[in-house]
């Protein structure tokens, strides 16, 4: 029986391995990185979802805030666990460290099958759906969704370099379309609107009847499940960790500018959806970000977010194909997955195998149009494992003072272990109110969960295959 994995600490990058990753990301990057697994197009359309629950400026706004908050923390335990363990897979190399190898193949396992594939199919059809209302082309949604995702794993087979300067270019872009919501929205408050429009948004600004005692408890936390889904994706950029250049200085850099910039932006984008809507009119419309837009600019203002809505979209796409197949290639590495997946390619230096497979399990799933029923489960599964990945840094920590020796670790997290402890558990909160609102698509995630146990053990006896 196999001894104990060493501690993290001890472990070194595998920069000198040969047919290790390249080291081609610096800070820039892997900071668009981390906003670009965060902002997708969920910022323009969940806004409304809030309001519904917590119908009142002060709380929608607090709602952003404590989410931020809440990402921020999340940020910060990344971050130290990104300086510690700074390896090709990020949450799966921390739970095969701190717990045993088989849970992190259930992480991979869901990832593959669940938390990315399904979202990724999901946001594809979302930008399909924007790109053929721009362009009236004679094409289905699906057959667009495919496209896309098969492009941009061409793009990101031919290396880490090509695949995060064309995330970085889209995330750029991303952050020009939400200023420029941002923008409009703020004419539109501070004198840009006519005095019709002006009377019909003050109209629709007085607060609703908000709950209150237990049901305000109650709204609260059932509007941070959407609140901190459209937070969420940052820790997608540990994935890349081997493929970060000074992975143990700029990861954790990334990590905290890169959440604390969405953060701002998010800010922002509610401010101005409460302030031009108010927030009756905001509960009362599915696309919040159309209607700022359309206030504000008329026609030619929806017609313009919804081109940044189509390349938010792409650039999410582009950021999840760079960076998830960076678990299944560590899972094949370290013999729990096919062979094939745990090779680069020698000319790129990209794991190109893994690629596209997650890209034909997206394209597969966008085709037959069940992303739908697979998103939902999305959402329990993917905050499970980030307050178990939380919880790694308890683990590793408290082998530090067992051994007697503190790693030298420039990023640590403040307040550990209580902040910690209350990242972890805000996470098993929003799992605990997603089985109770959605019982039975959470119950039938956490069967696609548990049916990987029998997996890995076959898998296991069996040893690896080619």
């Amino acid at each position: 029986m196999p001894g104990p994995p060493a501690a993290p600490e001890t472990r070194l990058p595998r920069d000198t391995e040969p047919g290790s990753p390249r080291r081609k990301v610096g800070l820039f990057d892997a900071t668009m990185l981390v906003m670009g697994g965060i902002v997708g197009a969920g910022i323009f359309i969940n806004p409304y979802v809030v309001a519904r629950e917590l119908p009142q400026p002060g709380w929608i706004l607090g709602a952003w805030a404590l989410g931020g908050a809440i990402a921020l923390l999340g940020a910060f335990v990344y971050a130290e666990l990104a300086a510690r363990m700074p390896e090709a897979g990020g949450q799966y190399a921390y739970l095969r460290e701190a717990y045993h190898p088989g849970v992190a193949f259930l992480y991979g396992w869901v990832l593959l099958l669940v938390i990315q594939t399904g979202g990724m199919a999901a946001v594809a059809v979302t930008f399909a759906t924007y790109f053929l209302k721009l362009t009236d082309l004679p094409l289905s949604a699906a057959a667009v969704a495919a496209l896309a995702l098969a492009a941009l794993a061409v793009v990101n087979c031919l290396g880490v370099r090509a695949g995060s300067a064309v995330q970085s270019a889209l995330m750029v872009l991303k952050i020009v379309a939400i200023l420029g919501l941002v923008a409009g929205g703020a004419w539109f408050v501070f004198g840009g609107g006519t005095v019709e429009e002006g009377a019909a948004a003050a109209a629709s600004s007085g607060d609703a009847a908000g709950p209150t005692g237990v049901g305000l408890l109650f709204a609260v936390g059932a509007a941070m499940v959407p609140v901190l889904f459209a937070y969420g994706g940052w820790q997608t950029t540990n994935f890349v960790a081997e493929e970060v250049r000074e992975p143990r200085r700029n990861l954790p850099r990334a990590l905290i500018f890169g959440v604390s910039g969405v953060v701002l932006l998010y800010l922002a984008v509610n401010w101005v959806c409460v302030a031009v809507l108010g927030p009756v009119g905001l509960a009362a419309t599915t696309t919040p970000a159309s209607a700022v837009m359309e206030r504000a600019l008329g026609t030619a203002g929806g017609r313009w977010i919804a081109v940044g809505i189509a390349v938010s979209t792409l650039g999410f796409l582009s950021q999840s194909i760079l960076t998830a197949p960076r678990v299944y290639y560590a899972m094949g590495r370290d013999g729990l997955f096919f062979r094939a997946v745990g090779r680069l390619d020698r000319r790129h230096g990209a794991p190109v195998a893994a690629i596209l497979l997650q890209a034909a399990m997206a394209i597969v799933i966008a085709m037959s149009g069940r992303y739908d029923q697979i998103l939902s489960y999305v959402v329990s599964m993917d905050f499970l494992f980030f307050g178990l990945t939380a919880t790694c840094l308890l683990v590793f920590r408290h082998r530090e003072r067992v051994g007697g020796v503190v790693a030298e670790v420039g990023a640590r997290v403040p307040g550990h272990p209580w902040t910690t402890l209350l990242f972890a558990v805000a996470c098993w909160l929003v799992v605990g109110a997603t089985f109770a609102r959605y019982p039975v698509n959470s119950l039938l995630g956490l069967g696609i969960l548990l049916a990987g146990v029998p997996v890995y053990l076959a898998w296991r006896r069996a040893g690896s295959v080619g």
